[in-house]
């Protein structure tokens, strides 16, 4: 499968730079793969489309500020260091810029010396494994001298950053925001729970494999990178309840698609789960685990739009996008969203 397939054109000005001041004032539009139809609303309209004992399933890992500047011990140069997951103890696997100046045994200090990495193994693609180096605790020092890892493709900086969090945001460990969840306040899950909507928990803390861009010409040949997930009891009971009793599981996003289908495709059914996944979702994949999903409007050629189009079709899903674009919808991870109904099982 040639990954131009899944290629569209952008407009820059539809890349959107900052959050809207009202998370749920985004614009939705309301996919139905079966009949081919899509509509245009506003995200607060999300509760007229989830049901009482439909169960809405969230993603609440929290975004750490993992991208810190240092400068080489020896030399002085400037290194820009992205935290992508902790290993054991001290040590994370880490992106590096410019790797080619960061080899075994080359130390990068941060904030005058406050914090030390020394670096233990070079990795493929500009990662290296670093040994932190520091007294005091690990995650108030990583809140005074790193900084939020907002996507390249947004220019500036952001001035409350917990507008880059869910507001359900709980466990830390993420190296970017599950941002299908940004459009969500307080008051628009109480509102879908007081509809009889129920809403579960998962944590799947963002890292490579979910931004890392598709190289390959044959979309099989790709390979994503694990990340770590979990599944807590009662979720998994939550979930077993919600499909025994003919509801639906509509996951919020690719993340939380991912770590269900992974312990679906694991386990056969819903159970408590922890671990490492590296699933790749693309056209031809089965879903077994979901029944609907919101999702924001995702970079030209990226697992994320093969991911949706798996579920919907890849001609409906471009249609689509050709229409978000007409239309200007904002796009990425600031951007607007899409929910996407329920499909027939033997739709590809």
């Amino acid at each position: 499968m040639d990954i131009s397939m899944f290629d569209f054109e952008l407009p820059e000005d539809l890349i959107a730079q900052t959050p809207l001041e009202n998370r749920e004032a985004s614009r939705l539009m309301v996919l139905d793969p079966n009949r081919k139809t899509m509509e245009h609303k506003t995200f607060h309209d999300i509760t007229d489309f989830l049901n009482p004992g439909d169960c809405l399933v969230l993603n609440d890992t929290r975004v750490i500020p993992a991208r810190l500047f240092g400068v080489k011990k020896d030399t002085g140069a400037n290194i820009e260091v992205l935290l992508l997951t902790q290993k054991e103890s001290d040590r994370w696997e880490c992106l590096v810029k410019p790797a080619k100046r960061v080899k075994e045994d080359t130390v990068i200090t941060f904030g005058d010396g406050r914090l030390q990495a020394v670096c233990e193994t070079e990795l493929e693609e500009g990662r290296r494994v670093l040994k932190m180096c520091y007294q005091g605790i690990f995650n108030e020092i990583l809140d005074e001298l790193g900084n939020m890892p907002l996507p390249p493709y947004i220019k500036g900086q952001l001035e409350d950053q917990e507008r880059y969090q869910t507001v359900y945001a709980k466990h830390r460990g993420s190296a970017a925001a599950p941002t299908a969840g940004l459009h969500f306040t307080e008051g628009l899950l109480d509102r879908l729970q007081a509809k009889g909507v129920q809403i579960a928990y998962i944590t799947l803390h963002v890292g490579l494999g979910t931004f890392r861009p598709v190289k390959v010409d044959e979309v099989e040949s790709h390979k994503m990178h694990a990340e770590y997930y979990d599944m807590p009891e009662q979720t998994a009971e939550l979930l077993e309840q919600t499909r025994s009793a003919g509801g639906r599981i509509v996951a919020v996003g690719t993340t939380v698609i991912r770590t269900l289908e992974t312990i679906k495709r694991d386990y056969s059914n819903f159970q408590p789960a922890s671990g490492w996944t590296d699933i790749f979702i693309y056209p031809g994949y089965e879903y077994q685990a979901i029944d609907a999903m919101i999702t924001n409007f995702h970079l030209p050629k990226s697992t994320l739009i093969m991911l949706v189009s798996a579920f919907t079709g890849r001609d409906f899903l471009m249609r689509a996008y050709r229409e978000a674009v007409q239309e200007r919808y904002r796009f990425f991870s600031f951007g607007d969203a899409m929910f996407i109904t329920e499909r027939n099982r033997n739709q590809s």
